[in-house]
């Protein structure tokens, strides 16, 4: 899986204006905007009572103070006191008001993208890393959600706190107003440019911290690796230059925060001191008076916390909006997998699977390079079992993603029972198909959940779920099941690892059984067994094969003998298909590659291999073949009466 982080392919949606790029939220804010409109209404009201503060100070220094009436200025206290309660309550208002919204808008956004990642085809899941998507579901939403809540309304609040403050300020004098003005120019420079900076090293700080989620979550899962080999060090010195670069990046992102800071608290200094001296002078002119100078400091005072505060929400700002390009790079991401506009129906399924000039290539191969499987012709009978055989790179895994459309045929065309699997809706089709991959995934679930992964149609504490669940664990040969704490209620580890290698594929492939489908695909799903249980499972399996049909790739000469028939994939192409006997004694092809094979399996069993290359032992082994296509008939004949 390659490093897929946007920041090494700089998003489409990075070209999008900062307004533009959050309003892509709407969806998911609608249902909730009036509720979001009210927490800014209170915050607006809030601010709006702090400015008249000001106002009725400079009353009551005018009047009472001046005067000496002393019952006026306990009046005057309690009206400030008063607006002093408004305010909190607005507050406290703002707060009920955004505090649940936000967390509904958190909910849907993370919901709709487990969804969209469960949509996707396999070929967006091979581009981008674990820790990317699990960064950009946990991280990325959470700060949306604080930024909804609290950075968007204050944002918007503060802005208009600040405009009808400083318009206010003109009440006093022109040029006290003017002076406050003046000075909030440069702040306004300042935050054109920290937005250009801080974006983008927001974006790099985002997507380093989505790169070291993936470190850890591969070094978790590789921990008995990383064990067995000694590297816990060298895997450490991975993590931590990552760590160093993210660090890195953080500081820079501090000391453009750092930057934008000095500036919002340089400027109101400069502005409070310019503003100090003119008032005095225009009270040594007559123009104003010490109430009128002093109510216009305390409105001063109001609008610092606003000024001061708009450098960390526009910075809060980008970062929502840094996450938002983040979370709609998967929204946004093209699904070519998807229900037909008109789709087809199998009422009575029989099983005939059929590749019809089928063409693969992946979309980032060189255009000059060969398809990887490129023209295959083949028909599967219905309740028909074949063997996929073919050296390593002929393309017999990739062959296996085409029926379930895992992967979609980048030519030709692949049918069940006469229709197109992509006339399909995919429900019904993966109803239909199953597949046991060689590389067994279990979910932290109880063994019957994950067994009957496949039956959304039975409760799984039903007697028929039990019934069904006990006949795919005999067929498996997976009675270890009982020896469990909790039996099949026992819930095993992230991904299966409590278990051994055998006792997951076991389990995989009696999940594979009990959906019970009309194709069965199986990608070596033995491969981990010891030969004795490997033995009670395909004398199992035969059973269970006589009314299925099965494309069953084979990785040993033992698979083999489960087939009716082999297909010989050779570069991407089937070049054979007939019995093993048959086979053997037409194409050399395939008698390389049984005995690569029979080698293989002399290595993982510790037998003396058989190698094949005199003419001598290759007429044996006709004449060996020849005998064995009278048992395969001997078998087939007895399998069509099972039928």
């Amino acid at each position: 899986m390659s490093s897929s982080s946007s920041a090494q392919n700089p998003s489409p949606s990075s070209t999008l204006s900062t307004p533009a790029a959050l309003w892509r939220l709407k969806p998911f804010v609608k249902p909730v905007i009036w509720r979001l409109t009210g927490g800014a209404a209170s915050a607006l009201g809030a601010a709006l009572i702090a400015l008249m503060i000001p106002i009725v100070l400079e009353q009551i220094i005018r009047g009472p103070v001046r005067s000496g009436a002393l019952d006026a200025i306990v009046w005057g206290a309690l009206a400030v006191f008063a607006l002093g309660l408004g305010e909190a309550l607005m507050v406290w208002l703002r707060r009920q008001f955004v505090l649940f919204p936000a967390t509904q808008v958190e909910y849907r956004m993370r919901t709709e993208l487990y969804s969209r990642l469960q949509t996707l085809p396999v070929a967006f899941h091979d581009r981008w890393q674990s820790g990317q998507l699990l960064s950009r579901m946990m991280q990325d939403i959470g700060l949306i959600r604080r930024w909804l809540a609290f950075g968007l309304v204050l944002l918007v609040v503060n802005v208009l706190t600040i405009i009808i403050g400083s318009v206010l300020l003109f009440r006093w004098h022109w040029l006290l107003g003017t002076i406050f003005l003046v000075t909030a120019i440069p702040l306004w420079i300042r935050g054109y440019l920290f937005e250009k900076r801080y974006g983008a090293l927001t974006r790099r700080s985002q997507d380093q911290a989505g790169d070291l989620a993936t470190s850890v979550e591969e070094s978790v899962h590789g921990i008995r690796v990383l064990k067995a080999f000694g590297r816990g060090k060298h895997a450490l010195r991975r993590f931590s230059r990552q760590a160093e670069t993210l660090r890195e990046t953080e500081m820079s992102k501090a000391g453009a925060i750092a930057s934008i800071w000095f500036w919002l608290d340089l400027m109101p200094q400069i502005a409070f001191g310019l503003s100090l001296i003119s008032g005095i002078w225009l009270i040594w002119q007559g123009q104003i008076d010490e109430a009128q100078l002093f109510a216009f400091f305390a409105m001063a005072v109001v609008l610092r916390w606003p000024i001061e505060s708009i450098g960390f929400l526009f910075s809060f700002m980008l970062d929502a909006r840094t996450a938002t390009d983040r979370v709609f790079d998967i929204f946004s991401a093209t699904n070519t997998i998807t229900d037909p506009e008109q789709p087809a129906h199998i009422a009575e399924p029989r099983g005939e699977l059929a590749f019809e000039s089928a063409h693969f290539r992946y979309q980032d191969a060189a255009s000059s390079e060969r398809d990887l499987l490129d023209g295959i012709d083949l028909v599967l009978r219905p309740g028909e079992t074949m063997a996929l055989v073919g050296l390593t790179g002929s393309g017999k895994t990739t062959l296996t993603t085409l029926p379930t459309r895992l992967y979609d045929v980048t030519g030709g065309r692949v049918t069940l029972d006469g229709v197109d699997v992509r006339d399909l809706p995919l429900a019904e089709l993966r109803q239909h198909i199953a597949m046991a991959f060689e590389d067994a995934t279990l979910f932290s679930a109880t063994v019957r959940e994950n067994v009957l992964l496949g039956r959304a149609d039975l409760d799984v504490h039903s007697e028929e779920a039990e019934r069904v669940l006990r006949e795919a664990l005999d067929v498996a040969q997976a009675s270890f099941v009982d020896s469990l704490p909790e039996g099949v209620e026992t819930v095993i580890g992230e991904e299966g690892l409590s278990l051994s290698g055998g006792q997951r594929q076991r389990l995989a492939l009696a999940r594979a059984v009990a959906a019970k489908p009309k194709v069965l695909v199986l990608d070596d799903p033995l491969s981990a067994l010891d030969v004795d249980t490997e033995a009670l499972v395909e004398e199992a399996l035969r059973h269970v094969l006589a009314d299925t049909t099965a494309l069953i790739v084979a990785h040993r000469p033992s698979t083999v003998a489960l087939a009716d028939r082999v297909a010989l994939l050779e570069a991407g192409r089937v070049t054979a298909v007939g019995t093993h006997a048959e086979l053997l004694k037409t194409s050399r092809h395939y008698r390389h590659v049984i005995s690569s094979l029979e080698a293989e399996e002399a290595a993982r069993t510790g037998a003396i291999p058989i190698i094949r290359d005199s003419e001598a032992e290759i007429h044996e082994t006709v004449q060996d073949g020849i005998r064995e296509d009278a048992a395969d008939e001997d078998f087939i004949s007895e399998k069509e009466v099972q039928r």
